[in-house]
Formats: structure tokens, C-alpha cells, sequence
């Protein structure tokens, strides 16, 4: 069956030069021209360094982005996720047009609509209203066209008692309310959103993602999406991408995506940790996996092993809470019975966690040990104190048909088969 492909990025690269605005110095312009005038290579192409805004690099130019290739289908919803400054905003400007690239070129068949940054595009002194019109005008919009959808657009947007007031006095969630709602409801064939959905309160976030789930899978347009919010690109998207310092390292499933995003985030992943962490007349060290290698598969028993000192004779418990992908998973604890954690002295402590319970995905666990003599004051607290990727180990029913298992665990339990007579 032939795809049906609505926009392509190729070879799609952008270099910026630091620490001034244009293009640079007039010798690098006049340098640009007489290359030019050739029919050669600009010469500035070939010099450059990875964009990592951490470290301190030896180059006034940067690749902001570097050779990217992917395409959307029709119907698509695709993620875009990345830390911060790994150019996913500035992908998006070169796919709305905002900016071009330096080398590469995007083909799209279909009207752009773009939600790159709050209020782009509204004029602060003109109404909600009259924006909503601007807005419309500047997507391609007929006035008649834009008329027709006008009530759809300020219900939605929730804005309705202050549309004939300026959009300077609008809060930023106002704004974005009412740009999403103008970009949305003005049928683009392709809709680019930004991060501007975190400006949102949690009502309008989850209003704005069934819309977007309605404009894809009901309306059959296509959506490329950018967050830090994990559930909500999970929730939405059905095909990710991931970029880190300009260059995108994985193309693929959504959940993959995810995954890969979370371990470049982490790039402390660990199945040891040998730091000593202290809390009040307590602390706890050597942390880790003792089962397992880097390769973490959920067919297998995990256990998870820490050493635990107290230096009173007080009655402790220990528990741990696990997040599957930033959600919290599961949380399990010792118990007042267990008399063993009384005295003082050292003790190694082990969870045991069952085969197929962990869903696959980047988990993170913390620590917290609490005083049960009645109080339950909280003595230590340590966060993200392992990090470590679960794979499927494919034994399971219904993998091999690829299509995994949902939620944040799987566990596996007792059925009883009770036959009636």
C-alpha cells in the first residue's frame, strides 16, 4: 500500500554563528559571495561544532541541527522529543517556514498552521476578536471562512467574556488558549505545536489533547507535536522522534521514543550506586541490581539490594517507590513486624521484584526510610537513587504479534477456573 506522505524533511541542517546577530563579519559575507559567484560550497559549511549548550566549544559557528531525515503521513500525530536545546523549536521554524535551513529542503503538501511560542503572531493591541480574524488571515483564511467557525473558536478557547478586550491585558494562559484554538478550528492539513500546551491549566491541556486526537484521527490531518510532558506525548502520538544536540537518534515507535528520550535524559543510568546517604541516626549505601547486567529483561526476578545502618535501637521501615517513565508505578515497603531492623548495627536489605511486572520502559526508584514506632516521621529520602531500562523479553502472550501490553504494570495473577454445572 503506498504512503500517503505529507511532508519530508531531507538532508535538513542549521548552522548559527555566536555571539552576533547576522551573518557575521563582512569578509565571511564578501568570503560567502565570491564562493558563490564560483558555483562552490559555502566554505563556512565545513567548520562548526555539535550543539551542546553545556560545554564550551572552540568555534563561532554551531549545527543547531545536522542532516535530518524523516516523513509524515497523512492522519500522522508525530513527537518530537529532546532535553532542552536539542533543536526541536528550531526543526519547527524550518518546517512552518519561519526560518529556512542552511542546507537541506522540506516538502508539504497542505496549509501549515504553527503554535510555536505564546502570542506569536497576535497583536497586543488589537481585540481577541480581531486577532482571531489576523490569525485566520495569515493561515490563508478566507473572512467568510473564519466567520463560519468564529463561535466554535471562542467556546473552545473559554475566553468568551473577555474577546472584545485587547490581548495585552490576556494572561499567557489566555493566549495560548485562544491561539490554539484559532490554529485548530482553521483546518490546517499540517498543525506544528510547541511546548505552549505547559502554559495551560490542566483542564484546557487535556481538552487541547482530544482535540487533537479529534483533528487527527476524525479529521484525518496531521500533527507534529513537541513536550516535555511524557504522558501527554504518549497519550497523543503514534510515531516519535528523538533529537539530542542537533541530530536525531532514533525514528520509531512512540514508546521506544520515549524510552530512548528517557535514557539520553539520564545519562547517569545505573544498576549500582555505591554512595552513602545519611539521615537521622540512619543511612543507607551500596545500592543496586545484583541479578542483572546493563540488559534488564522482564522475564526475570529483579533484585534490588541495599545496605542499611542504624546507630539507635529504633524500629525502622523501608520502602521504595518505583516510576515507569516519570509515573509512579508501584510503591512497596517493610513492615513494624519485621523486629530484624531494631538494633543498632548493619543490616542488607533485598526487595525481590516478580518476573513480568515491570512494563517495558526507563524506570527510576527512590528510597525513604520512616520511623514505625507511631510517628511515622520520615528519616532519609533519596531520590532517583538507581535508573535502569526494562526490555520485553518477547515470551510473553500476545508479543509476537508486537502489540505489547498497556499500562504502567503487567503483573501476572491467579486464575481460578470454576466450571458451572
Amino acid at each position: 500500500m503506498k504512503k500517503d506522505i505529507i511532508l519530508k524533511a531531507e538532508n535538513i541542517s542549521k548552522q548559527y554563528r555566536l555571539g552576533q546577530v547576522g551573518t557575521g563579519t563582512l569578509s565571511h559575507d564578501i568570503n560567502r559571495w565570491w564562493y558563490k559567484i564560483r558555483g562552490k560550497e559555502n566554505p563556512y559549511l565545513k567548520i562548526g561544532e555539535t550543539n551542546d549548550r553545556s560545554t564550551k566549544g572552540n568555534s563561532d559557528y554551531v549545527w543547531a541541527l545536522q542532516d535530518i531525515n524523516f516523513e509524515v503521513e497523512r492522519g500522522e500525530v508525530l513527537g518530537i522529543i529532546g532535553k532542552n536545546g536539542a533543536g526541536k523549536s528550531t526543526l519547527l521554524k524550518i518546517l512552518s517556514k519561519v526560518t529556512a535551513p542552511t542546507t537541506g529542503s522540506i516538502k508539504s503538501r497542505g496549509r501549515i498552521a504553527s503554535l510555536l511560542e505564546v502570542g506569536t503572531g497576535f497583536n497586543g493591541e488589537m481585540t481577541g476578536r480581531e486577532n482571531i480574524f489576523l490569525n485566520g488571515a495569515i493561515l490563508g483564511m478566507t473572512k467568510k471562512e473564519i466567520a463560519s467557525k468564529l463561535d466554535e473558536i471562542i467556546e473552545f478557547s473559554g475566553c468568551e467574556r473577555y474577546i472584545d478586550t485587547p490581548v495585552k491585558r490576556y494572561s499567557s494562559g489566555m493566549t495560548v488558549r485562544l491561539a490554539f484554538a484559532v490554529a485548530a478550528f482553521l483546518e490546517p492539513e499540517i498543525l506544528v505545536i510547541d511546548e505552549v500546551l505547559a502554559v495551560g491549566d490542566a483542564e484546557f491541556q487535556k481538552k487541547a489533547i482530544g482535540k487533537m486526537k479529534d483533528i487527527s484521527k476524525g479529521q484525518g490531518r496531521t500533527v507534529l507535536f513537541v513536550s516535555h510532558n511524557m504522558a501527554a506525548v504518549k497519550s497523543l502520538c503514534t510515531r516519535g522522534i528523538v533529537l539530542e544536540h542537533g541530530k536525531m537518534t532514533f525514528e520509531g515507535n512512540i514508546d521506544e521514543a520515549i524510552t530512548q528520550y528517557l535514557i539520553n535524559e539520564k545519562s547517569d543510568e545505573r544498576l549500582y550506586n555505591s554512595n552513602e546517604y545519611k539521615g537521622e541516626n540512619c543511612k543507607i549505601s551500596d545500592t543496586k541490581i545484583v541479578n542483572a547486567d546493563a540488559l534488564i529483561t522482564n522475564g526475570i526476578d529483579l533484585i534490588l539490594s541495599t545496605t542499611f545502618t542504624s546507630v539507635i535501637n529504633k524500629s525502622y521501615s523501608i520502602t521504595i517507590s518505583i516510576f515507569r517513565e516519570s509515573v509512579l508505578a508501584f510503591v512497596a515497603t517493610s513492615f513494624y513486624k519485621d523486629e530484624q531492623i531494631r538494633c543498632p548495627g548493619e543490616y542488607k536489605i533485598e526487595f525481590v521484584i516478580p518476573k513480568y511486572l515491570l512494563n517495558p520502559g526507563f524506570h527510576n526508584i527512590d528510597v525513604s526510610i520512616v520511623d514505625e514506632t507511631g510517628n511515622f516521621e520520615q528519616y532519609l529520602y533519596v531520590n532517583e537513587i538507581l535508573s535502569f531500562n526494562v526490555i520485553d523479553d518477547n515470551l510473553r502472550r500476545g508479543n509476537k504479534y508486537n502489540k505489547g501490553w498497556g499500562g504502567i504494570v503487567s503483573p501476572i495473577l491467579q486464575i481460578n477456573w470454576i466450571k458451572n454445572n
